[in-house]
C-alpha cells in the first residue's frame, strides 16, 4: 500500500513539474530583480498588500496553488501559443485565457478602485509569476509540442524534456541560490532598462519567438548537458533579468 501511495505521489509530482514555468529559483530571481528596481512609493504600496512577503517569495505562489480547485480556471494562463509566422493579434484566442491576456487582467484588478484587498493580493502574486512565465521562451509556444514538453531529452544522461531543462535544470546545474543569481544578472544600464520596459506585453511575447531557433538547437538530445548550457546560459540570464526589469516597470506604473 505504501509503495502504491508513493508511486501516486511521484506521478503527481512529475506531472506537475512538467507544466511549471521557471522553477522556484528562476521565479524568485525575477521577483528579486523587480524588487531591486521599485520606486519608494511602489514598494510602500506593495507592502500594504503583501506585508513582509517579498516579491521573490510571492513569485512561486501561482504554481503552489495549482492543486487548489479554486484556481482551476487559471491553468491556461501560464502560456500563450503563437505559431511560426504569426503575431499575437493574428492568433485564435483561447477562451480560457492565455498568458498575455492574464497579465492584462491582473493589471486591471490592481488598478481598480473597486477590487477587494483579497483580490488584489492574489492578482499581485499572479502578476509577479506571469511576467516571469512570459520570459521563459518555451511559454510562448508554437502549438506543436506543448512548449517543448513533448521534446524528450537526456539531461546529463537523466530522462527529461526540453521544457523542464529551461524551467529548472539549467539553473539547478549552476547550484546558485536565487539571491546569488539575482545579483549576478542584475546589471542593466539605465538606457537598457528604459528600452526593456517600453512596448506592450504582446510585443514582449512576440520577442520570445526570436529565441526559438536557438532554444531548439539541442544537438544530440540523448547527450544534452554542458554544451547546451554554455550555448544558452547568457540568454537564460538575460531573460531572468529582463523579466525582473519589466515586472518592476509594470509595478511602478500600477503602484507609484
Amino acid at each position: 500500500m505504501k509503495r502504491i501511495l508513493l508511486s501516486a505521489i511521484l506521478i503527481s509530482f512529475i506531472s506537475t513539474t512538467e507544466v511549471l514555468a521557471w522553477g522556484q529559483t528562476g521565479h524568485r530571481v525575477v521577483g528579486q530583480v523587480a524588487e531591486n528596481h521599485l520606486t519608494k512609493k511602489a514598494r510602500k504600496n506593495i507592502k500594504k498588500l503583501l506585508g513582509s512577503e517579498s516579491l521573490a517569495i510571492a513569485s512561486a505562489w501561482m504554481d503552489e496553488v495549482k492543486s487548489d480547485d479554486t484556481y482551476d480556471h487559471t491553468h491556461d494562463w501560464h502560456w500563450v501559443t503563437i505559431p511560426e509566422g504569426e503575431t499575437y493579434s493574428d492568433t485564435e484566442k483561447n477562451p480560457k485565457g492565455d498568458l498575455v491576456e492574464a497579465i492584462g487582467r491582473m493589471k486591471a484588478i490592481l488598478k481598480s478602485d473597486t477590487a477587494s484587498r483579497e483580490h488584489k493580493v492574489v492578482a499581485l502574486r499572479f502578476l509577479v509569476h506571469l511576467v516571469g512565465d512570459l520570459h521563459q521562451p518555451l511559454h510562448v509556444g508554437t502549438g506543436e509540442d506543448k512548449g517543448g514538453n513533448d521534446v524528450k531529452v537526456k539531461w546529463f544522461y537523466q530522462s527529461s524534456n526540453l521544457h523542464r531543462v529551461w524551467d529548472s535544470e539549467i539553473i539547478d546545474s549552476k547550484q546558485l541560490s536565487y539571491t546569488e543569481l539575482a545579483e549576478a544578472v542584475d546589471h542593466a544600464s539605465a538606457d537598457q532598462i528604459k528600452k526593456w520596459q517600453s512596448g506592450t506585453v504582446a510585443e514582449w511575447a512576440q520577442e520570445a519567438i526570436t529565441y526559438r531557433e536557438q532554444v531548439y538547437e539541442t544537438g544530440d538530445t540523448d547527450k544534452m548537458g554542458y554544451r547546451y548550457m554554455y550555448q544558452n546560459w547568457d540568454l537564460l540570464q538575460d531573460q531572468l533579468e529582463k523579466g525582473g526589469i519589466r515586472l518592476a516597470g509594470l509595478l511602478n506604473e500600477i503602484f507609484g
